[in-house]
């Protein structure tokens, strides 16, 4: 009677820990899902106000779906490259190239975006006496990092390839940085993208005059990395749309900058593959 009841405790303990170490014993299951889901954003802002958008999104999530999340985000967009790459995030809120990227070594699952399209737009002050692209012929341009999809690496695609323009590049790690060294004069352009432009104060946006704004590409996706339950994954989907149809919903989401969310798929990404982009994306680019 006592070796069976050994028996059946060794049992019951070889069953519990299988089920809470997936990494080393099996898939992730309830026991697992119950830690905090990691979710990824991006930093195209800085931390404080990347964090005051975002945590309150993902407080919503939690309540909507029943799910735990932790959000997660670097000080350096090489870091969020990194982590992504390795497969890191159970959740992301990702440049849309990174999801091509990953494609093939992880395959990260589009959820939902926004959409609007996503543009790059080249800004230059308002008072500049620069119109045209030729004039930026090895000037200083500034751009948040190398692989930013529409603010540099679909820009300085266009740049080189259509009108045969090559600047010196000033990487400065996010969008708001940008804008800012372009008002205050230490580049006399900058990469962005339209929805970042327009999350600025009005004294910046007022102080900025668009003069190239690039193709139209998907927007960013919220993601989900495989190993997360198809019907987690679901659920999330389903509760950003939901959110989306409330006001107190939409307020939120409308700080990412949001305007309407809907479903995607990798296949809404897939163009991006025949733009020839990975020339000019930097895998051993690291900020100093």
């Amino acid at each position: 009677m006592k070796h069976s009841c050994r028996l059946l405790l060794v049992s019951l303990t070889v069953f519990v820990i299988s089920a809470c170490f997936p990494g080393r014993f099996g898939s992730r299951n309830a026991c697992y899902a119950a830690e905090p889901y990691t979710f990824g954003v991006v930093p195209q802002f800085e931390q404080r106000k990347l964090h005051a958008i975002w945590k309150p999104i993902i407080d919503e999530l939690g309540k909507r779906t029943g799910l735990s999340f932790r959000l997660v985000s670097t000080l350096k967009i090489q870091d969020f490259e990194k982590e992504f790459v390795a497969g890191r995030f159970d959740f992301a809120y990702i440049n849309p190239y990174h999801v091509v990227k990953a494609a093939k070594s992880i395959g990260y699952i589009p959820l939902v975006a926004d959409s609007t399209p996503l543009r790059g737009i080249l800004v230059v002050p308002r008072k500049s006496s620069i119109t045209t692209l030729t004039e930026l012929n090895g000037k200083l341009v500034a751009f948040p990092s190398p692989n930013a999809l529409g603010a540099a690496l679909l820009m300085r695609a266009d740049l080189e390839r259509l009108y045969h323009v090559t600047v010196k590049p000033l990487y400065v790690k996010t969008h708001s940085s940008v804008y800012l060294h372009v008002v205050q004069g230490l580049a006399v352009a900058g990469g962005g993208v339209e929805k970042t432009l327009w999350e600025q104060k009005q004294e910046i946006r007022d102080a900025l005059r668009v003069i190239y704004t690039t193709r139209s590409m998907p927007s960013h996706p919220v993601a989900a990395h495989p190993r997360v339950p198809k019907e987690h994954r679901e659920k999330v989907r389903q509760a950003l749309l939901d959110m989306d149809k409330t006001p107190s919903g939409r307020e939120l989401l409308s700080k990412v900058p949001v305007k309407q969310l809907i479903a995607v798929t990798m296949k809404d990404y897939s163009k991006l593959l025949d733009w020839g982009l990975d020339a000019y994306w930097d895998d051993f680019w690291r900020e100093e």
